[in-house]
This record gives C-alpha cells, structure tokens and sequence, in this order.
C-alpha cells in the first residue's frame, strides 16, 4: 500500500505554502494595522471580510472549477491572491483593503476546493483517514509557520508581504507539474440548514458561537497582543504557542470524547474556556503567564469545532453527512465573521482586555443555551471514531465533506456528482439545436472508488476541441 504522505507530495506542498502565506498575511494585516494606531472596529471588519469571502468563494469556486478545471482554477485563484496581498503596499485606504481582504477569502476558498476534491477523488477508501489526517496536519504546520514567519521581519515594511506573495506563487508549481489525473468538478453540497439545525441544535450552536471566539481570535489576538508592548516577534510566539496547543489537543481530545458523552464534554469545556478567558482579560501581562495561558485557552478553544461536528454526525444518517458539513461550514463562516465586528467594538470601547472579555461572555451564553437544549432532548448515543482533526481556523471547504472518512462514498457521489435534471432533459433536444459549438458542456461524470488506478469517464453532447485535453483516462 502506497504511503500517502509520498501519493500524494505534490498536494500537501501546495497545501503547506497556501496555508503558510494566508496565516502570515492575517498576522501581518493584524499588526500593521494595530501599528497605525487604526481604530480596532476597522481591524474587526477587515478579518470579518476574509471569513465572508470564504462563504462567497465555495459558491464561487464551483462555478470556476466546473468551467476551467482544477489546475486552471487554482493558477487563476493563486494568482488573484497574491495581487491581492501585494496591493496592501500599493493603497493606504483601508476600505480598500476590506475589499482585498474580501477577495483574499474568496480565492483561497477556491483554492481549498481544488485541493480537497483532488485528494478526495485520488484517495483509496482504506487511506481517507490517513490522507484526511495528514491533510489537517499539514494545514496546522502551516499556520504555525505563518505566525512564525512574521518574526523575521519585525519593522513590518514590504518584506512580509513579498514572501506572502512567494508562497502563493510557488504554491502553484507543485501542483501544476503534477502527473496525478484531474479530477472530475463537484456540484455545491445540498443545504437544508433548518432540517440540521433541528436534528443537531446543540452542535451547530456550537459551532456558530465558538467560531465566534475562533474568528476573533484570528482577527484581533495579534493586535491585542501588540497594544501590550510586545514586538513582533514575541507576538508570533504567542500566536504560535495557541496554534500548536490546538494541533496537540486534537488527539487526546478525540480518545476523550469516545469515553465521555459529547455534549457533557462540550459544556466542561466551555465553562473551563469561559473561567480562562476571563482570567486572561482580568490579569496583568507577564511573559510566561500569558503564554502558559493563551496555550491552555488553545486546547480549549480550537477543539470546540472537531467535538461539535463530531456530535453533529452522532445525530445524522450517513447519508446526510454531505450536507451536514456544507451546513457547518456555512455556520462556521458566518460566526467568523460576525465575531471580530463584536469583539472590535467592544475593545474600542472598552479597552484591549475586552477581546477576551468578549469570548468569555461567548461561553457563558453557550453553557445556558446547551443546558437549555439539552433539558428538550433525549440522551445522544455515543458513536466511537466520530471525531476526526480540525484546524482552529476555516481552512476547508464544502468538499472536505467528500474527503471525510466517516463519510460514504456512494453518498458523496450521489449528492455531489452532476446530473441533469428533469427540466434539462425536457428540453435537451430543443437546447442542443439552439446552441452552437461555444455552449456550455453537459457532462456525466462515473468514479471507480476501488484501489485500482481510477478511471474517469466522460458522456459529452458538446466540447469544444480546447477542453479535450482536460477530460484524460488512466
């Protein structure tokens, strides 16, 4: 059996650089800004703009992958990334800088969804663990590079942002001289956020208040830790000791939540998370206090996510998984964004400590509400090896759901694969004589999931002689 990690290089090298230049770039933006002395509000909705374009961009980038393919895409989105980072040197306005910002969101979401959906496809049903895992720690060693890397340069000038700007576009030459087959575009997965929210309430209140802290965090940390007095480099310390803390955490917390309900295990860490949080915005700075406690508030905090889904896909049928995880993202996405906005002004005007502040009455407002449901709802039944690794921040996409190994892949399939619908078919005739040679191509796309080399077949009504070279058979 092949190993994963050497399958599949070429893909965790482009996720490596991608993840790496956008945790710099939110660091970066964080305390360039907290330097010129912006009010914290702009600091907020700068990082609530990069989260909204993460929602915006996994509606986007369906579109794009399904017109010009994967690697296409992925150039295209690096590309529009890079010139995106590179004009924060260029305009001082910060409302244009919310707009690059947005933009940046919209990009790396595609670039995401080239990513998983390349790996989901290549993948063997007996390594999606192994691949989905390796893929997370990846990420996680990418964020913590990113925070790290902002120590090399603590006069915050340009050179941040040129090696922001290097990353993505040596991102693009791992995967561009890969040999792997392109694989075929996926439909958007199925959004029934009522129908999740009544079968998972307590995991999606999750979700959505604890991205809440996660986004602020994200957002604000690096300015919060600047308007203490520390440099640079002591501020990429402390963001880097909160991202390891997270990466750490993911398996004991994993083994933990198969011996003990999810649901009581969530409200424990929300109280713990609640209590340290408070006692960070209440208690003085001091060098290795504060590091030993934004560590802890790491373990705390960044397993919020992977213990909610978990218990959400407790509560579903494997056929509803798909969905579920386009639902979560969707509710994580929104949290994200409206968290820094809150937390922004209130640090405005109330002072720094109130970042903190902010996400302690965050759990105290998620502790009443999961009391509350969990009062209306019968005991859950405890499903072992639910929970699988998240990173703290949103670094997925909607086809993550396809690369999760407690997912089915007949499922992803018939959710996720194009089919025409019965008004295409009705009117297929009628619409093949109108078009000409420049209309859009109807593909039905069959995947061989066994571990034998996969092959991809394609039913075509038109294409073009330019597109031939992108539908290939191994």
């Amino acid at each position: 059996m092949a190993n994963p990690l050497r399958t599949f290089a070429s893909l965790y090298s482009t996720t490596l650089l991608t993840v790496l230049a956008g945790g710099l770039l939110t660091t970066y933006l964080g305390l360039r800004l907290s330097v010129m002395h912006v009010p914290q509000l702009w600091i907020g909705g700068m990082m609530s703009a990069y989260y909204v374009g993460l929602v915006a961009g996994s509606k986007i980038g369906h579109r794009l992958i399904a017109q010009v393919g994967h690697i296409r895409a992925f150039v295209a989105s690096a590309g529009i990334v890079a010139a995106s980072a590179l004009g924060h040197a260029l305009v001082d306005e910060l409302a244009v800088w919310i707009l690059l910002r947005l933009i940046v969101g919209m990009g790396m979401m595609c670039q995401y969804m080239v990513l998983e959906s390349w790996l989901n496809e290549q993948a063997e049903s007996s390594q999606r663990g192994t691949v989905f895992a390796s893929y997370m720690i990846v990420s996680y060693f990418g964020l913590i590079l990113g925070q790290g890397a902002i120590s090399l340069y603590p006069e915050l000038g340009l050179e941040p942002l040129l090696l922001i700007a290097i990353c993505f576009a040596l991102c693009i030459v791992p995967i561009s001289l890969t040999r792997r087959i392109h694989p075929a575009p996926l439909v958007p997965a199925p959004l029934k956020i009522a129908h999740y929210w009544r079968k998972a309430p307590q995991a999606l209140t999750t979700i959505a208040i604890g991205s809440m802290i996660v986004g602020s965090f994200y957002g604000l940390a690096p300015a919060y830790a600047s308007n203490l007095g520390l440099p640079p480099e002591k501020v990429a310390t402390y963001m880097t000791a909160t991202i390891l803390a997270g990466l750490l955490a993911q398996w004991p917390m994993g083994k933990l939540s198969d011996i003990m309900s999810r649901s009581r295990l969530i409200r424990i860490n929300c109280v713990l998370l609640g209590i340290l949080a408070l006692a960070i915005a209440l208690t003085p700075y001091h060098p290795t206090l504060s590091l030993v406690m934004t560590f802890l508030f790491g373990i705390l905090g960044f397993t919020f996510y992977p213990l909610a889904t978990a218990l959400a896909n407790s509560r579903v049928e494997q056929s509803e998984r798909v969905g579920l995880s386009a639902t979560i993202l969707l509710t994580f996405g929104l949290g994200a964004s409206i968290g820094p906005l809150i937390a922004s002004t209130l640090m405005q005007w109330l002072g720094n400590s109130m970042l903190y502040g902010f996400m302690s009455a965050c759990t105290l407002i998620l502790f009443l509400r999961l009391r509350y449901v969990h009062s209306q709802q019968k005991a859950e039944t405890n499903v072992t090896q639910d929970y699988i690794m998240a990173t703290g921040d949103l670094v997925s996409s909607p086809l993550a759901a396809a690369l999760d190994p407690r997912v089915d892949v007949e499922s992803v399939q018939e959710q996720m694969t194009p089919t025409p619908s019965d008004d295409e078919e009705d009117l297929g005739a009628d619409a093949l004589e109108d078009n000409d040679t420049d209309s859009e191509q109807q593909l039905t796309f069959e995947f061989d999931v066994n571990p034998e080399p996969t092959f991809i077949e394609a039913e075509t009504n038109v294409l073009e002689e330019s597109d031939l070279d992108t539908v290939k058979t191994a």
